[in-house]
């Protein structure tokens, strides 16, 4: 029987899915306000036990066609490595249509062009990036490891096939850097193509608190109408290269939106500027 080695994370659409753990933990683990993987130290998993699990989920789900790839970031891997298994992957479920896994902007940094087009072809087409914020000064806060040019580089190596669902958090900059962060967001977002693209909004895990504040010491938190008008900010400087579904409905959210950019921006921005009316009068 196969056991999963936890924690485990996924995205909120991979619920449903498969899910094969290729690698444990975060190959880099270094940014502050994630707590996702501190307790885990990166593996790479061998050949022969993911070939058990994916034998295992095929015997009880063999007409699966979408699977996730965990833990952090499976892209950490060598290209042949990933091949094999996407190729054993095909193999073994004859409806598969989409593999998907977490990428950070060091993972497609490292990779070349050709290896990407490779994985897209062997149907890796969907990767999830944490965009986070595109300043640099906040990047260098948040201890993300990488500056905007590495974020937009990597995204733009991204083959075409191979969609990219994009996230950025709503107040990670705090009160301070709060105009800065949404003007270099957008920015990143105009200068790319992004299929997917969602906002989260800051929350903090007791374990990560002591390590972001440490290098984030000038951090003040934004109060719900400030986290409003940053979406509704942010919004406006959107200027997609091609269509975008939007979505802001994690669990995190103020407020919950959805819509396709730019066609909906403007009645994005009107629920933005109820809810935010709602909350002033709802002071007094």
């Amino acid at each position: 029987m196969m056991t999963y080695d936890y924690p485990l994370f996924r995205p909120p659409t991979e619920a449903d899915n498969i899910i094969i753990q290729v690698t444990l933990g975060c190959s880099y683990n270094n940014c502050s306000f994630c707590s996702m993987y501190k307790t885990k130290k990166y593996q790479k998993r061998s050949l022969e036990d993911i070939y058990e699990d994916i034998v295992t989920f095929a015997a009880s789900y063999p007409h699966a066609h979408k699977i996730f790839l965990a833990d952090g970031d499976a892209l950490a891997l060598p290209t042949v490595t990933l091949v094999k298994i996407l190729q054993y992957l095909q193999t073994s479920f004859v409806k598969l249509r989409r593999v998907s896994t977490y990428a950070s902007a060091q993972n497609l940094l490292e990779k070349s062009k050709q290896d990407l087009e490779l994985l897209q072809k062997n149907r890796l087409n969907l990767i999830y990036f944490g965009i986070e914020t595109g300043n640099e000064i906040v990047l260098s806060k948040i201890t993300k490891g990488v500056n905007q040019s590495d974020i937009i580089k990597s995204l733009n190596k991204v083959p075409k096939g191979m969609k990219i669902s994009a996230t950025v958090i709503l107040g990670i900059a705090g009160v301070k850097y709060t105009k800065e962060h949404i003007i270099d967001i957008a920015y990143i977002i105009n200068n790319t193509t992004i299929n997917y693209l969602s906002t989260l909004q800051l929350w903090l895990e007791e374990d990560a608190k002591d390590n972001f504040y440490k290098h984030f010491n000038d951090f003040t938190p934004l109060n719900d109408i400030q986290i409003l008008d940053e979406q509704k900010r942010f919004l406006e400087l959107l200027n997609p290269t091609s269509k975008i579904i939007f979505r802001s409905n994690h669990v995190s959210n103020a407020l919950h939106l959805s819509g396709t950019l730019p066609k909906d921006t403007d009645k994005l921005i009107s629920q933005l500027d109820r809810a935010m009316i709602y909350l002033e009068r709802s002071k007094t």
